[in-house]
């Protein structure tokens, strides 16, 4: 009795002790974090009051300035000094929770250049870094105004006349210790451009001017680097029209066609993922440059460069951010290898669109006696009437979706153009055409109909004439 006594006691003498053990090892474990964050911290923060000017607290604006073209690294990265990888691991711990450790690894070791760092690319460019890209190119001549200050993911009011790769490098490194950011204040031009993407994985473009975006994109696609590429987040407002696919799925924004079509002029016609909006805006339109500066002399003149624009368009803050984080997660799951599956949730209503042209061509073709080889329409033009002014729903009351659409001339003697087309039932189409000839559409369905048609008429026209500014 005595002897199983002493055992009982011997065990759990030895439990209490490894207990106590355990205890003290994650006290310790505790604290150690603890003091080395407080000692990152601290780094951090004398590193700081080194880069701030001691007379003002403003950033020395002469030396951001200075080499604009060679890359810079900021005090904020010490090369000789180690990186604490389990404060890293940390750091990223919901990542590597979502893409494991060969996705992770992918990630750190993947190499990314954002060309545009203005309203989209900042967005990106943080994300990437949060998540834990370690290498960066950050590529932009432009520089932060006040008016940068509602989109910009990095600048404040004491960056405003300093280069915006400036402001957000000092971001990227407060946020990331072992980021390595090449820091480029220059633009991106089709002759010598090559050396500002040479050795990345992928490119992201943010540029917002058309001619420079589609050499850019022509640029990759001819030497098979990687390229993610924005497109208009200007004068939209409905983050649930935003999406993610390949160029050649695009349907109405406006950036996307015309670089969708000056890339089929130069054989590209798809293999480029893309961040859109279908979302087609209402009254919303450049806003004009003030008379005096048309009399200050040509107006190109007044930009940065000949070739860019200088009229303004309206932007609420958060969609390029949410265009900037689409382009972030894409990049993300391509570099972890685990891609974004079928990224297209319209992709097949590109087949209806074929189908509602390629309809209303033989109609054509039938009304006039004489073969029709090609509309004044495309499908964007078909997917703007079908899906955006009449909502998939037919034009004669009580306006249903209808069961056969088909697209159809409203006023048979007057031209075949966008503002001149409606949807119809199939039978209610065979009825309009036969009975037409012979009266007004208003005579036929009505006068409340034909004030619908004059509305949604001018609903065409206004989304086309937003496409053309």
């Amino acid at each position: 009795m005595d002897f199983y006594s002493h055992k009982v006691q011997l065990i759990t003498t030895a439990v209490a002790a490894s207990l106590a053990t355990a205890a003290l090892l994650t006290t310790f474990n505790s604290w150690s974090r603890k003091e080395r964050r407080k000692h990152l911290n601290d780094e951090i923060r004398d590193a700081l009051a080194n880069e701030v000017s001691p007379r003002n607290g403003l950033p020395d604006v002469s030396q951001l300035k200075e080499q604009p073209s060679a890359p810079r690294r900021d005090v904020l990265l010490d090369t000789d000094m180690p990186f604490d990888e389990e404060l890293v691991r940390e750091q990223l711990a919901r990542n590597y929770a979502f893409f494991g450790e060969e996705g992770m690894a992918k990630i750190r070791g993947g190499s990314v250049a954002v060309v545009g760092c203005g309203g989209v690319g900042s967005w990106a460019a943080v994300m990437l870094v949060r998540s834990g890209v370690s290498k960066i190119r950050l590529v932009d001549f432009d520089q932060v105004t006040l008016s940068s200050l509602n989109r910009h993911a990095a600048a404040t009011l004491t960056d405003v006349g300093t280069p915006k790769v400036k402001c957000l490098e000092r971001t990227l490194r407060q946020i990331s210790r072992w980021v390595d950011v090449d820091c480029r204040v220059d633009i991106w031009r089709k002759e010598e451009g090559g050396a500002l993407l040479e050795g990345v994985d992928w490119v992201v473009d943010a540029i917002d001017n058309i001619t420079t975006k589609v050499d850019l994109l022509k640029y990759c696609h001819d030497n098979h680097i990687k390229v993610f590429s924005s497109m208009g987040a200007s004068a939209k407002s409905d983050p649930t029209r935003i999406q993610i696919s390949d160029i050649s799925y695009t349907i109405y924004d406006p950036l996307a066609r015309s670089v969708r079509q000056r890339l089929r002029r130069l054989g590209i016609s798809s293999g480029i993922p893309v961040v859109y909006s279908t979302e087609v805006p209402g009254d919303v339109k450049l806003l004009p440059l003030p008379e005096e500066e048309f009399q200050k002399g040509p107006v190109k003149e007044l930009g940065v460069f000949d070739d860019f624009r200088v009229r303004i368009l309206p932007v609420i803050g958060p969609l390029p951010s949410i265009f900037g984080l689409n382009v972030a997660t894409y990049i993300l799951c391509e570099l972890a290898g685990k891609p974004i599956l079928n990224p297209l949730p319209i992709k097949n209503r590109r087949k209806l669109y074929e189908r509602l042209l390629r309809d209303l061509q033989q109609r054509e073709s039938k009304f006039t006696g004489e073969t029709i080889n090609r509309l004044p329409l495309d499908e964007d033009d078909i997917s703007l009437i079908f899906e955006d002014i009449y909502l998939g729903r037919s034009i004669i009351p009580p306006h249903v979706v209808p069961s056969r659409p088909v697209l159809v001339r409203w006023d048979l003697h007057a031209p075949l153009i966008a503002e001149n087309v409606v949807v119809m039932d199939h039978t209610e189409a065979e009825r309009h055409l036969k009975e037409s000839q012979a009266v007004t559409p208003e005579g036929l369905w009505g006068s409340a109909t034909q004030e619908i048609f004059i509305k949604r008429s001018r609903a065409v026209a206004s989304c086309r004439n937003w496409m053309l500014q």
